[in-house]
């Protein structure tokens, strides 16, 4: 009780001298957190502050040293220099090609590695090896490598799916996972995927995490699916693999285990080793448990098999070994949790707040990012006696201090089949409950990913509130935190009940005496773009306008032209079967195009693969040709994001300057 006394004593002062809200300058410049090392004692940090600058692009970092022992933070200066590790052995950073040491917190530094051009880089705990990955060419797939004689054809050859994936094309290179011995010739180091064409780390957003040493640094894990062409694209079933230096042997630890195996972390007693696992081959949203493996005996436990909520953040081990860490989704919020090895689960922290990534241990606390949608990610310490938390960094205290801020308030709502949902509500700065706002229904993509108070440069509900908008956000069937059941509902189901869902929330937010049922609004990207245009035909007037970013408009020919396929055969079926699924019929967009009545707004980025840009395309034509007020945001150089800081400012100002025409 005095821990929250003191935070709003501080909070006070700056809430006062509030004069402005949120804009997109605003939100794209602020100060962005990361910890790049953690000091093996644990008692004390490296992390870094980035600030975007608009006109370049370019992010600028700023470095900074936390004592956690003294409670102290001092500037430190790295140079060029990006961190890597910080073991027993030192300090580890790179520059350009080549690896530095430092045995005093980066004061100087001792070059003793050249890597050449390599990624995510890891030394061994025992110092003598580094372990990294790089794109290696294993087939040639272009033109100009096939026929020597034709070094300007841009031709790429194809005879099997896999060829694209995310944003980019195949053209025969593969992520592998190499290992060196320091001050060995780059040229020597062993291709732990010897040739073969798979990835590891995985694509497209496999990172360090999808490889770890053995604590004896015998042996190197990593995570690949070692699956080709259409068999790749179909299946989930990733597998952890253990390459032992000595034999040059490599030994499948998750065989049998049929869907995603992920992020293998050690015991830093070295006596086991945990993982993320999902059973089933071919859902990428089945229910994400923990499992252990006792090392000894390679006996496999499911610590969370009986616990009725997926694991969907992070994960990390007590120092002791006897204890496991782990956020995760939980009605509307993301929180922090422990389980003991006997599989009890207790919740820690509780509250209208995100707990992100673990980050460190000290003294019966665990040191985590957290975020609301009001504030960008900073270092929190959890007690985890009592789940009391106490803010250690504030890197946009300044920023925060100019700007009024609005609530949040989960409400329990009735859906159309009698059950309750969490939904929440966003209010601007200032809100008055006497006036009457403009609203916006805000559907989540995924679909089954989490809807909570995270914060983000495009879709900021600070952004939208502080727009004098009221944003409902319904944590409708297919999200995390509210049961197995509830996620799973929605597959083949995709415009059946989370469709009447968002008209229930939308409902029940017109009885509302603040909102302004009469100037509603549906907005939403990828699975939330195909939720706007399934609205656009099923309303029933409830909107008055739509915006659908990166949406699925035609199923039919999303099938199509989509990279994953396990994930369309799992939630919709192919459009060959017999009988059709309700995907391609009941619960097809283009197939209510006629009933669209409303102005319309569709954005799509020219490289996203998921999502083609001929869907985007599809749906702007249809409501041009039906005589509707409409604009197309085309972006070429996005992907199923918008990661481009002038587009991300120009996706804002085009995203409300639509509301103002047309809400």
């Amino acid at each position: 009780m005095k821990l929250k006394h003191t935070i709003i004593a501080l909070a006070a002062p700056f809430l006062m001298k509030a004069q402005q809200v949120m804009t997109p300058e605003i939100l794209w410049t602020l100060n962005k957190f990361s910890v790049t090392a953690v000091e093996p004692s644990q008692s004390g940090l490296f992390y870094s502050v980035g600030k975007v600058d608009l006109k370049t692009e370019k992010t600028n970092k700023e470095h900074f040293y936390y004592d956690l022992s003294k409670n102290q933070t001092s500037k430190v200066d790295f140079g060029k220099k990006s961190l890597i590790q910080w073991d027993k052995n030192g300090i580890y950073a790179s520059e350009g090609d080549k690896i530095y040491i430092s045995k005093n917190r980066g004061l100087t530094w001792t070059e003793f590695y050249t890597i050449g051009d390599a990624d995510n880089i890891i030394i061994s705990p025992d110092g003598k090896k580094i372990a990294f990955s790089k794109w290696f060419h294993v087939e040639k797939l272009l033109g100009k490598d096939k026929y020597s004689d034709l070094p300007k054809t841009t031709a790429q050859i194809y005879t099997d799916l896999n060829h694209r994936h995310w944003d980019a094309w195949n053209e025969g290179k593969y992520n592998h996972v190499f290992v060196a011995n320091v001050g060995e010739d780059v040229a020597k180091a062993k291709d732990l995927l010897e040739n073969l064409p798979f990835d590891a780390p995985q694509k497209p957003h496999g990172g360090s995490e999808d490889f770890v040493w053995s604590p004896d640094s015998s042996k190197v894990l990593y995570v690949c699916k070692k699956k080709s062409g259409k068999d790749y694209a179909t299946s989930t079933n990733t597998d952890i693999y253990a390459y032992d230096l000595a034999s040059g042997k490599t030994e499948n630890w998750t065989e049998g285990m049929m869907g995603y195996d992920v992020n293998p972390k050690f015991s830093p007693d070295g006596k086991s080793l945990l993982w993320q696992s999902m059973a089933r081959d071919g859902y990428e949203a089945d229910k994400n448990d923990i499992v252990v493996m006792d090392l000894a005996s390679k006996k496999i436990t499911n610590l969370t098999k009986s616990w009725d909520e997926s694991v969907v953040g992070d994960v990390a081990w007590s120092p002791d070994s006897k204890n496991i860490y782990f956020s995760t989704a939980y009605r509307g919020v993301k929180q922090l949790f422990h389980i003991g090895l006997d599989g009890k689960v207790k919740q820690i922290s509780g509250g209208n707040f995100d707990v992100n990534e673990i980050i460190a241990f000290q003294s019966g606390n665990v040191l985590v990012t957290r975020t609301d949608i009001n504030h960008n990610a900073d270092l929190f310490k959890v007690n985890v006696k009592d789940g009391s938390m106490l803010q250690l960094t504030s890197i946009n205290k300044d920023t925060y201090a100019k700007l009024s801020q609005g609530k949040s308030e989960l409400k329990m709502v009735k859906t159309s089949d009698g059950k309750e949902m969490g939904v929440w509500f966003h209010y601007p700065p200032n809100f008055d409950p006497n006036k009457k706002y403009p609203t916006l229904l805000y559907c989540q993509g995924g679909p089954q990913s989490a809807l909570t108070q995270f914060f983000s440069t495009r879709w900021n509900f600070a952004l939208m509130a502080a727009n004098d908008y009221i944003v409902v956000a319904p944590n409708r069937r297919g999200m995390p935190g509210w049961g197995t059941k509830w996620n799973e509902d929605i597959s083949k189901d995709w415009g059946g009940q989370p469709i009447r869902d968002y008209l229930a929330a939308a409902d029940f937010a017109k009885t509302l005496p603040y909102v302004d049922g009469d100037r509603m609004a549906a907005v939403g990207a990828s699975y939330g773009g195909y939720s706007v245009f399934m609205l656009a035909g099923v309303h029933e007037n409830r909107f008055k306008t739509f915006i659908a970013h990166d949406g699925l408009f035609d199923m039919k020919s999303w099938y199509g032209t989509t990279e994953e396929l396990w994930f369309a055969n799992w939630d919709l079926g192919s459009p060959w079967e017999n009988p059709l699924p309700k995907a391609y019929t009941d619960f097809n967009p283009i197939n209510f195009v006629d009933q669209w009545n409303k102005p319309i707004m569709v954005i799509q980025g020219g490289l996203d693969f998921r999502v083609g840009y001929e869907q985007g395309q599809e749906a702007f034509q249809a409501a041009k040709m039906k005589g509707l007020k409409t604009k197309f945001l085309y972006f070429p150089n996005e992907n199923h994001w918008v990661l481009h800081p002038q587009n991300g400012l120009v996706w804002q100002r085009e995203f409300f300057d639509w509301l103002k025409e047309t809400l």
